[in-house]
């Protein structure tokens, strides 16, 4: 394996996924386009394409990029749904910066006629009491 396979296949989001201080007081936004996301299809195991977008409003923490390119490339070889890959994106993001505002869009190329897109917004969830 050349060193960017294996930096991939042995991600380990929970000691690689680096975090910095926010150094900032005010409200910002981040916002981030991975336009080369691939993941395997759990039943046929065909490969699916996808464009991710990241958008959060920090507050006590940041994710540094280079993790955030990292841990997106470490699906290219699992087997998983599109429901999936976008929820377990959004949980990374949400427990490990826990943010003011997470949105996640996973917007799947369309396969077999069917264009697939996945938005999680926390401004749009129902809270519970």
């Amino acid at each position: 394996m050349k060193y960017g396979e294996q930096i991939v296949e042995n991600f380990d989001v929970e000691k690689d996924f680096e975090i910095w201080p926010n150094q900032h007081e005010r409200d910002y936004v981040i916002k981030v386009t991975l336009p080369e996301f691939t993941c395997l299809c759990p039943r046929s195991g065909y490969p699916d394409f996808a464009t991710i977008y990241v958008e959060y409003t920090p507050d006590k923490w940041v994710a540094e990029l280079k993790a955030i390119k990292l841990y997106i490339n470490s699906f290219r070889n699992r087997h998983i749904s599109h429901e999936n890959s976008a929820n377990e994106i959004y949980s990374v993001f949400e427990q490990k910066i826990a943010p003011k505002r997470l949105k996640v869009v996973a917007d799947y190329y369309p396969r077999g006629n069917v264009h697939t897109v996945v938005e999680i917004d926390s401004e749009k969830m129902v809270k519970e009491k």
